[in-house]
């Protein structure tokens, strides 16, 4: 649902991944043969909520159904006629379904307010469902992105009727969307054009030229982000109200799950998300916080699976994904999954043979699947790596050092500079970069903005699975800036696959929900702990590099360092950043690796 465009990923390419969100069609495994049966269809009925207002829902039966069925629904503010071949699919398997317009779009009722009414809403088609005489009393849900995070916020309301949830590349609030990790991108105004009014606009959404070329418009005239939407053309309260909100805070607390509702979780879970998901963020943290807080019990019949996918991939995967190619394997018929998944939690059918541990993941590289008891058992051990250099490490020609060994006691330093009024870097971007993980435009263009290094190549192939993290002292002029880790795989033959990355707004170094303004010329830690999750072998002869920069494109929201409101901010606030990172033996910056061992 939202990327944060990084140096190693264009404007475009970052519309092209979520172009289609979660309305994709059924892959071609998952069609229906012509002799099979047609379905029943139900047009235009009318859902009451508790405030009165209607929600609109087109409901698929098996023809001339006989017997109650249970019922999933799909809940969405991308109108439900994107998804009739998955309601097809579905009514064909054993279930009734339901496609739901949320409160304000489509043909139903009310204002669309962005995951503000869909929990109370969602409860009350719960429960409207379960009594209707196609329904056995069981009820479930089913999409991904805006539709993952209906389900987790349905559920926190604990609807009796409800039976199961299977999130996929559930957005959360407050966490990857409207920004990520309190770093906001022009990509929210193109959503809020998709979702404006109650028509779909799929066709204004999906022009990639006109919304890169706005983008670029805010960033070469150096204009304000809270000005962003009428720049577009579409003046939206509701992007005024996230501005607004610029951290996690008690108005996107209350949309997702609290740690007491958490506890009280009892059902079957099943979480997907990607390697490559410009939500994983928002997965991993629902699953995390359940983890963290739920019942063992609960926890038990929690599934997890990690494809090797992008965002749409979750619900289509696909064998190719920014120009790197995976074998069949990782083309899961989900559809046929999702029906084995309902079937056991609804039906008493057996759990889905897939599932043979409650963490399934692809390890890319060597192109399987391996199963884990639990996130943390993956990895047995950790590399860390030391940042070094002789004082240079402005380019991957020119870079410092990635290795195990401790630093020396010799003061030992890296820097750049981070000129906000350059715009470089932005007009270097392309408008669509189809193969996004395998190019090497960013890190071969630093324009002195960003440091870089690199390790030995590896004597064997090793298994590097989960989430990396990242320990850096560094020394700033300004009481703010925005940063960026960028983590690739270096190929023998030269070329390059991206990993995972991590970002941070340094005023919230210490904490997402309390700015900080850095201290002029002290040397402070900086610790980036919210890299994605990755899985791949690294091979025998590889090196892997490590790029530090300052973010400077037209996929975000612009930091012009001077450490007031950034949205309010212009060129006019413009200041240059110094910035210097540290890595002697009293201040190891380093790299820490989740490894897996056979």
């Amino acid at each position: 649902m939202f990327l944060v465009t990084s140096r190693g990923f264009s404007v475009g390419a970052a519309l092209f991944i979520v172009l289609m969100i979660d309305a994709g069609p059924v892959g071609a495994q998952n069609k229906p043969a012509a002799e099979d049966p047609a379905v029943d269809l139900q047009w235009a009925v009318k859902i009451p909520t508790r405030d009165g207002v209607k929600l609109n829902a087109t409901v698929f039966t098996a023809h001339g159904q006989k017997e109650p069925q249970p019922v999933i629904f799909t809940f969405t503010p991308y109108i439900g006629d994107s998804y009739t071949d998955r309601a097809v699919y579905f009514a064909k398997h054993g279930y009734v379904y339901a496609l739901v317009d949320v409160r304000g779009r489509g043909n139903s009722g009310g204002e669309f307010w962005p995951f503000e009414n869909e929990s109370h809403d969602g409860y009350d088609v719960v429960e409207w469902l379960a009594k209707q005489l196609y329904c056995n009393g069981k009820v479930t849900m089913w999409g991904g992105s805006y539709a993952g995070f209906d389900q987790w916020t349905v559920l926190k309301e604990f609807p009796p009727h409800l039976a199961t949830i299977v999130p996929a590349a559930a957005a959360h609030p407050g966490v990857d969307f409207p920004f990520q990790y309190n770093i906001f991108g022009p990509y929210d105004l193109q959503w809020l054009t998709f979702t404006s009014g109650v028509t779909s606009n799929g066709s204004l959404f999906g022009n990639s030229s006109f919304w890169a070329a706005k983008a670029r418009e805010m960033y070469m005239s150096h204009a304000a982000y809270q000005d962003y939407d009428k720049l577009v053309g579409n003046p939206s309260a509701v992007f005024q109200k996230w501005v607004a909100h610029p951290t996690p805070d008690s108005y996107y607390d209350a949309m997702v799950p609290s740690p007491e509702q958490y506890k009280k979780i009892s059902m079957p879970i099943l979480t997907i998300t990607g390697h490559y998901d410009g939500d994983q963020p928002g997965a991993f943290t629902y699953y995390k916080r359940h983890m963290q807080y739920g019942t063992a019990e609960a926890k038990a019949n929690h599934y997890l699976i990690v494809g090797p996918w992008d965002h749409a991939g979750t619900r289509t995967p696909k064998a190719e994904v920014g120009g790197l190619k995976f074998a069949a394997a990782s083309v899961l018929d989900l559809n046929k999954l999702h029906t084995e998944w309902f079937d056991w939690a609804m039906k008493g059918g057996a759990k889905p043979e897939f599932l043979k541990k409650r963490v399934a993941y692809y390890l890319v590289g060597a192109d399987e699947w391996k199963y884990a008891d639990s996130l943390e058992s993956i990895a047995n051990a950790t590399k860390t790596l030391y940042l070094g250099s002789s004082g240079a490490a402005g380019d991957v020609f020119h870079s410092g050092t990635l290795s195990e060994g401790k630093p020396g006691t010799a003061a030992a330093a890296d820097s750049w500079t981070y000129d906000p009024l350059d715009t470089r870097p932005g007009r270097a971007e392309p408008e669509d970069d189809p193969n996004y993980l395998t190019s090497q435009r960013a890190a071969l263009n630093l324009f002195g903005e960003g440091v870089v290094y690199h390790t030995e190549q590896f004597a064997e192939a090793t298994e590097v699975t989960g989430f990396a993290k990242l320990t850096l002292w560094l020394k700033l002029d300004v009481p703010d800036t925005d940063l960026e880790a960028d983590l690739f795989e270096i190929l023998p033959d030269g070329g390059s696959v991206t990993l995972t990355s991590a970002t941070m707004r340094a005023r919230y170094r210490e904490s997402l929900r309390e700015a900080k303004p850095v201290p002029a010329g002290a040397t402070e830690k900086y610790v980036f702990d919210n890299f994605t999750f990755f899985s791949r072998r690294i091979g025998k002869g590889s090196r892997l590099r490590l790029l530090v920069s300052s973010i400077n494109s037209t996929g975000t929201e612009k930091n012009y360092n001077s450490g007031g409101v950034v949205a309010a901010e212009t060129g006019k606030d413009a200041k240059t950043a110094h910035i210097t990172l540290v890595h002697d033996a009293q201040h190891g910056s380093a790299l820490e690796l989740p490894i897996a061992k056979p």
